[in-house]
């Protein structure tokens, strides 16, 4: 039995939901440019609190988004996730960004390629199959028309996440498809679960956000 809180704010999507037991009871997100995570995200806490009909004591867990993605975002996002451990004396779990966006999607065959925007022609990158087991692990990668070539020939690809339009326009493949979806605390419920169970926590001390490059801000996107 766990209540978990789950937070993600690796983009310009501000999403927190709590779940028992891997399921969702509570959802607040809204990806509304124009204001900044740092206003938003604890009134999203008690929302999501209120919604669930509990208060942070009943809390067993606190999930985040750990990156790559924005470094504004995932620095609020892990640090308010940090501050409510060491308050509430409970443990916290971390998920790599590009596994919650993966899981945006379902897929009976083929490959899950979650992206999101790096600047330019760069984008992180990972790659899942339709059970969304990790195939390569989270990268970052200048695009080209070679790019995934070696995927798309095998079977068809789906590519999920903020950065399909630049994507889609140089990769020019009739075998991939190109969804616009960013990462959502939502798909965490199950994910956070599962790694509670298996007390799959982190160190709150020294636990960091997964930059992978130097400073992204909302503004340079």
């Amino acid at each position: 039995m766990a209540y978990i809180l789950n937070i993600e704010t690796s983009t310009t999507n501000c999403s927190v939901a709590i779940s028992y037991n891997g399921e969702q009871i509570s959802l607040k997100e809204d990806n509304n440019k124009q204001y900044s995570h740092a206003e938003r995200l604890h009134l999203y806490i008690d929302d999501v609190l209120k919604q669930a009909k509990i208060n942070s004591k009943r809390l067993d867990a606190i999930s985040v988004s750990k990156g790559p993605g924005s470094y504004t975002g995932l620095r609020i996002g892990i640090s308010a996730a940090k501050g409510l451990c060491y308050a509430l004396d409970i443990p916290l779990l971390s998920i790599p960004t590009l596994e919650v966006l993966a899981h945006r999607i379902q897929i009976k065959e083929g490959y899950i390629i979650p992206i999101l925007d790096a600047r330019r022609m760069e984008i992180y990158s990972a790659v899942y199959d339709e059970k969304y087991f990790c195939i390569e692990p989270t990268s970052a990668k200048v695009l080209d028309k070679l790019s995934f070539e070696n995927l798309i020939k095998r079977k068809q690809v789906y590519f999920v996440g903020n950065a399909t339009e630049k994507t889609e326009y140089t990769l020019k493949q009739n075998n991939a498809k190109f969804i616009n979806k960013l990462p959502s605390a939502s798909q965490m419920c199950l994910i956070s679960f599962e790694k509670f169970k298996l007390k799959q926590y982190e160190d709150v001390a020294y636990f960091e956000p997964f930059y992978l490059k130097d400073f992204i801000s909302f503004s340079s996107k």
